[in-house]
């Protein structure tokens, strides 16, 4: 091959490969945050490891928000609960299709204070799978987590007493749907 040739090649190759890197930032990230903890983000467990009898109490809150071009009403059930650290809990959010037609949405959450993100653990969540919601339905979506006694020890949040947990939920596109669904 000659230089003519194999330069356009070259070019080629490397613009491919970013595009290929820009399509592949967005789960490479989330997983670099559910393994982290970076930027608030929770982790993931199968089970809460119980408290001691020095556990602290927190004030967990709960924040919703839809994106504009999904027509799904989202509101946690209970603004905020009361959990000790190292416990199981349990807590719900609601959504209702507000439009006549079936939609997906796929929900994205952080917790703050940042800090606190990698000692908030998820045992189960409805953020872990994409949700179908038919025309009107209403559903409840719960989340179990717990609190990793390993924050008492992180003296940043020595003083944290309220950890809020944001989600938003944004469309998936009709032609992104799971072949199921369609």
């Amino acid at each position: 091959m000659n230089r003519k040739t194999l330069t356009p090649i070259l070019l080629f190759g490397v613009v491919a490969g970013m595009v290929g890197l820009s399509f592949a930032a967005v789960p490479i990230y989330r997983v670099f945050c559910q393994v982290t903890g970076y930027g608030g983000t929770p982790g993931v467990a199968a089970a809460a490891p119980g408290h001691t009898e020095e556990a602290r109490k927190m004030t967990i809150r709960f924040d919703a928000n839809t994106a504009d071009k999904l027509a799904w009403q989202f509101k946690p059930v209970t603004p905020e609960m009361q959990v000790t650290v190292g416990d199981s809990s349990l807590a719900f959010y609601e959504a209702t299709n507000r439009s006549d037609q079936d939609t997906w949405g796929t929900a994205t959450f952080n917790v703050t204070p940042l800090e606190a993100g990698s000692y908030f653990v998820k045992t189960d969540c409805f953020c872990f799978e994409s949700q179908k919601l038919a025309a009107g339905e209403n559903v409840d979506m719960p989340v179990a987590f717990y609190i990793d006694p390993e924050l008492e020890d992180d003296p940043y949040l020595k003083d944290v007493s309220t950890i809020t947990l944001s989600y938003t939920f944004y469309p998936i596109p009709k032609e992104d749907w799971p072949e199921e669904s369609l």
